[in-house]
């Protein structure tokens, strides 16, 4: 394998369905971000969300990491009204030495506005991701991970058919406030190349029961 430049940068489509369109972050997404991540920030306690004044530079933060080779982030946004309504990521790429093909991949630097979340957006947003990174990129194992204290994110990412793997110790950044410069323990989930069958019927049952906004 070359040198490091010659790793291929990650890129994703535009990927649609009916509760949410997952978008390329772009810079012209930052106001309606701005606006999202103030509805109610109560949720927030352990998640990396800008705020009204910092909304630029988080959506350059992304793409610096995006052109790094590191992430692809996305706008998730509600297509009835056509706004960006939070965020997500393709991120940590693990490729073979031998040739630079990938084998797993992480989602994550997700976040809703308020009114987004428990409206399906978020199951629909997991589903169309996981179903990129298996059936198009052909990984054989997709992450997810969140600070081991954030009861409410390990539930969500628990719905999608993700297997918690366990806790591990100073392992991220930590986005708590008052702890700049900490690290978090993570809890760690996965899926597996021969579970997404089953995990994505899941899933599928789960939007079939849902109705669009």
């Amino acid at each position: 394998m070359g040198p490091a430049a010659e790793i291929p940068l990650l890129e994703g489509p535009v990927l649609e369905g009916e509760f949410v369109r997952l978008e390329p972050l772009a810079h012209g997404h930052a106001p309606d971000l701005a606006r999202a991540a103030e509805e109610d920030r109560g949720a927030y306690a352990y998640t990396w969300v800008p705020s009204a004044s910092t909304a630029d530079v988080y959506v350059t933060t992304q793409l610096a990491r995006r052109d790094a080779g590191s992430i692809f982030p996305y706008a998730q946004v509600d297509p009835a009204s056509g706004r960006a309504v939070g965020a997500t990521a393709f991120l940590d790429p693990r490729r073979r030495p031998e040739d630079g093909t990938m084998f797993a991949i992480e989602v994550g630097y997700t976040w809703l506005a308020a009114s987004a979340q428990g409206s399906g957006l978020n199951t629909e947003a997991k589903y169309l991701l996981f179903r990129h990174a298996f059936e198009v990129w052909g990984v054989s194992r997709l992450d997810l991970k969140t600070d081991a204290r954030n009861g409410r994110s390990r539930a969500a990412i628990a719905k999608t058919g993700a297997t918690f793997e366990g806790v591990l110790r100073n392992w991220s950044r930590s986005w708590a406030p008052g702890e700049d410069g900490l690290l978090r323990d993570s809890a760690i989930f996965s899926i597996t190349r021969e579970e997404w069958p089953s995990r994505r019927a899941a899933l599928e049952h789960r939007l079939a029961e849902l109705t669009p906004r």
